[in-house]
């Protein structure tokens, strides 16, 4: 189909554009029957870029991995890309259900419904995640909003050459909506069980005749309750962004980011006995009224890219990142004896943050002999300030307890007597060096280091203990992809993490900071005629100095553990034919403790399944009448897995749920959408932090929204 169109849309141009002779060609041939050759034209269609928007679900290019614009199937890493189309076919309005369609992506521990604080790849809890390559899990920030997302884009494995500090099993970056000539404005409306009113605003166009200077603008209003009782929260969410093409060589960006989000805190139910289910899922075990936090947090980034020659081009920027987390809550301490009567605390936060981070890259391209080279190198700075007061009272004083099985609320609140008051200060200096070597026209290698010097002062301001550290780590990445054939590659990887461990030791010294290594083998393919991409890895990754709790006094820890995953993953995402889009992924995690100083070997990780798996189908209607009208639906599969950190016979149970959706395209204007999520109304429990915080899955909930393009 693609070989005729090109010689059609050279002869329309050429019509159209008054190409010389263009108009006689065709009376010529007419007359003599014999062919007349047309002036050459070269057509060149905008493609897509590794930071720019997918057609359908499949992404081609990516600028995370690597931070240069590169063909995901030329990287030798596992990489999932959630486009904006997924988000808008779900009705995402936070990263975590996008996320469930990345292929074995775990829930973790969202801090009592406040933030995306850790989730799970490759069996390693992470909270590190991305904004345009900078990092925002700094501090508390609220849950990203969906309303300013392009794309989400996973990086299985260590990223530590690019991003610095973290975990072994992968990385997430954010990419941000970018400004556009084009004058548009989107609003959406959407509505839903449980109170949910939600309105968001996307407009974009020209502020100069010419072009050379756009904006983006991404907002979000939200309120509504919860199915868990006593539960409510309201966000405000606003995201400016400015291009100002200063010369054909020079190009700057200007992005804010403010979020203020009010949120009951909530950690959800108990496991009576162990188990899961006794309690009904919407029971509230905090009290009513007490426990609305407020966190508020505002975003800077400017980003510039200049090109010095055509092969040569400057990158970089600043971002500062700052806010505030304030509020009450009443939360689980301790089950006692009878199996039903929950110890709880009074807890006061009152925490602010601020990071500051730098960025300049060089990236070149040039041939040594017949090796065609992309370089980048390049120097970060960041600075971290962290405050944190925690004020709590006291169960084994002030038990506060609550019968889990037929709750009475209205308890005067107890006294706050105990208080944590920390501060943290850090400074990062890193370099790095990437070369991206074309070997051959079929083997290609990526191989690069990261040197990163890391110095910290974390103070507990109540007992005067300082536990200052100062860490220098060097990161190696190697891989290599070889294409097989038209749409197979095999590739091979090994990268190295690093990540300080925060506070000190009995003696007050600082511990070694987390080191991990991973190894992978892989294949990439191409199917249905490049529409569909996939993705098959097998994976061995060991992270060390874990810490773990000190045999001569438990309330204090050793950097002595270990942990190791290893299994298999499989993602594919693409366009099969027009009008149908999926994505989804399998992966088979092992994950458990292998060294540990109160652990056995063999416990298992924490919110890691050894089997999950997810596919989202959806079908846009092409012609007739039903055109315009897309179906689709989604399935969620996910294993059982152990539910606390101490290693005892609590799980959470296997479960699965099914969503689906329906929208319908009045011309190209108006969208309307209909979700049905967890059709079936399975009780599933999808994330614990211990049998005292077991966070219960949203019931059956039918979301229901419009999009009016002006």
């Amino acid at each position: 189909m693609r070989r005729p169109l090109l010689p059609a849309v050279t002869f329309t141009l050429a019509l159209g554009l008054g190409v010389p002779g263009a108009a006689q060609v065709q009376e010529g041939e007419q007359a003599t029957g014999q062919a007349v050759a047309l002036p050459e034209l070269d057509v060149t269609a905008a493609g897509e870029r590794g930071d720019g928007p997918v057609e359908g679900y499949r992404a081609t290019r990516s600028v995370s991995a690597t931070r240069t614009d590169t063909p995901i199937r030329e990287i030798p890493q596992s990489i999932s890309v959630v486009p904006r189309a997924v988000l808008e076919d779900i009705a995402a309005v936070r990263v975590d259900a996008a996320l469930d369609y990345a292929g074995g992506i775990a829930r973790g521990n969202n801090f009592g419904g406040q933030t995306l604080y850790e989730y799970n790849v490759r069996g390693f809890a992470t909270g590190e995640y991305y904004r345009n390559g900078f990092p925002v899990n700094r501090g508390y920030q609220g849950s990203p909003d969906t309303a300013a997302i392009e794309r989400l884009e996973v990086l299985r494995g260590p990223a530590s050459l690019l991003y610095g500090r973290g975990d072994p099993g992968g990385t997430l970056n954010i990419v941000t909506k970018q400004p556009v000539p084009e004058r548009f404005t989107v609003l959406g409306g959407l509505f839903g069980s449980y109170g949910l009113a939600r309105g968001t605003i996307d407009a974009a166009g020209a502020l100069r005749a010419d072009g050379s200077m756009s904006y983006r603008l991404n907002g979000a209003v939200e309120g509504g309750g919860s199915f868990r009782r006593h539960v409510d929260s309201s966000r405000q969410y606003l995201a400016p962004a400015f291009t100002w093409q200063v010369s054909p060589d020079t190009t700057v960006t200007l992005e804010g980011e403010f979020l203020h989000n009010e949120r009951t805190f909530d950690r959800g139910v108990v496991a009576y006995g162990n188990r899961p289910g006794v309690i009904p899922r919407e029971r509230f075990l905090g009290e009513p009224g007490v426990g609305t936090n407020r966190n508020t947090s505002g975003l800077g980034q400017l980003r510039f890219d200049h090109r010095i020659t055509n092969d040569w081009s400057l990158r970089g920027g600043v971002q500062y990142f700052g806010g505030t987390l304030e509020g009450r809550a009443v939360e689980p301490s301790s089950l006692l004896g009878d199996g039903r009567t929950l110890r709880r605390e009074l807890r006061q936060r009152d925490f602010a943050w601020n990071d500051l981070d730098i960025q300049l890259n060089l990236v070149g391209r040039f041939r040594t002999g017949p090796v065609d080279h992309t370089l980048l190198a390049g120097i970060e700075y960041e600075r971290y300030h962290n405050r944190e007061v925690l004020d709590r009272s006291n169960p084994g004083t002030s038990p506060f307890a609550i019968d889990i099985l037929n709750p009475v609320y209205g308890q005067r609140l107890p006294a706050l007597t105990r208080r944590s008051n920390t501060v943290e200060n850090s400074s990062t200096y890193a370099a790095y060096l990437q070369d991206q070597i074309a070997l051959t026209g079929r083997l290609k290698l990526v191989a690069g280091i990261r040197v990163e010097h890391f110095d910290q002062d974390f103070t507990q301001r109540s007992t005067g203990t300082a536990s200052p550290q100062r860490q220098t780590a060097a990161t190696p990445r190697v891989g290599l992809i070889y294409e097989l054939g038209g749409n197979v590659s095999a590739y091979a990887s090994y990268a190295q993490s690093f990540r300080p461990n925060r506070g000190g030791d009995i003696g007050g010294r600082s511990f070694a900071p987390e080191r991990g290594e991973a190894f992978e083998l892989g294949a990439k393919f191409d199917l249905f005629d490049d529409r569909v991409s996939a993705t098959a890895a097998l994976f061995h990754i060991t992270k060390e100095n874990v810490l773990t709790a000190n045999p001569a006094d438990t309330s204090f820890s050793i950097a002595a553990g270990e942990v190791r995953s290893r299994g298999f993953d499989l993602t594919l995402s693409g366009n099969p034919m027009p009008g149908w889009r999926m994505i989804g992924g399998y992966a088979y995690i092992d994950a458990e403790v292998t060294r540990d100083a109160t652990l056995r070997p063999g416990t298992r990780l924490l919110n890691v399944p050894r089997h999950s798996a997810s596919l989202l189908n959806v079908y846009e209607f092409q012609e007739g009448r039903l055109q315009g009208l897309g179906l689709g639906g989604g399935v969620n599969l996910v294993g059982s897995r152990a539910g606390d950190t101490v290693g005892s016979a609590f799980r959470l149970p296997a479960y699965a749920t099914v969503d689906l959706l329906a929208y319908y395209r009045i011309g190209d204007r108006v969208r309307l959408n209909l979700n049905v999520n967890n059709l079936f109304d399975r009780t599933y429990y999808d994330r614990s932090y211990s049998s005292v915080w077991v966070s219960p899955g949203a019931p059956l909930a039918i979301l229901g929204g419009v999009t009016i393009r002006l």
